[in-house]
């Protein structure tokens, strides 16, 4: 049993019942576009993720320990191809990449192919507008391209108590499952 499930279990109470019917459905009755969909988060669950506390844990220290700068980053090598990720998007401005730690069955992390000097949303400046705009845009659209009719949500992590962790402004794009309210 996956941390997620659990995780789910504690937070629906009744809900897993319903989740437990549904499951007893199979995937017979269910349309190509869903089997393939939920084809790919099942085979996601396939690597083996840290418990959530030490996920949560993990994150948290990485971005108390990251050092806030314009030096390059992971995302630059990425950018660059030098690091392998999965691209889901990308233009002459933007890329868009499913994240390598996801925390919902769609987790994608879109980043403007030029830091700027934009590390963070706090250090935007008036010049940053149009790829803060571009950026939000290109999750809508990855969004569409990813079947999220039913809505996700946008994450901007900035500084150490926002668990930023990059110093390389970026969004995460999350959906495929619930959020819950208050998120942090």
């Amino acid at each position: 049993m996956t941390w997620r499930i659990r995780i789910g279990q504690r937070k629906r109470g009744k809900g897993i019942q319903k989740a437990r019917e549904r499951k007893k459905v199979g995937l017979g009755v269910m349309s190509d576009e869903i089997k393939k969909s939920r084809l790919l988060v099942l085979s996601s669950h396939f690597t083996h993720l840290p418990s959530k506390s030490s996920l949560m844990a993990s994150e948290k220290e990485a971005a108390l320990a990251a050092v806030p700068s314009d030096s390059p980053t992971i995302f630059d090598k990425i950018i660059n191809k030098e690091l392998p990720s999965t691209v889901v998007y990308e233009d002459d401005k933007v890329l868009a990449f499913r994240d390598i730690a996801p925390q919902a069955p769609t987790h994608v992390v879109i980043i403007p192919k030029s830091k700027d000097g934009l590390t963070g949303l706090s250090k935007a400046e008036e010049r940053h507008y149009e790829i803060l705009g571009r950026l939000l845009y290109t999750a809508k659209l990855v969004a569409k391209q990813e079947g999220l009719e039913d809505g996700y949500r946008i994450v901007i992590n900035d500084g150490p108590k926002g668990c930023q962790s990059v110093y390389h402004i970026h969004v995460h794009l999350l959906g495929g499952r619930q959020m819950n309210w208050p998120p942090g």
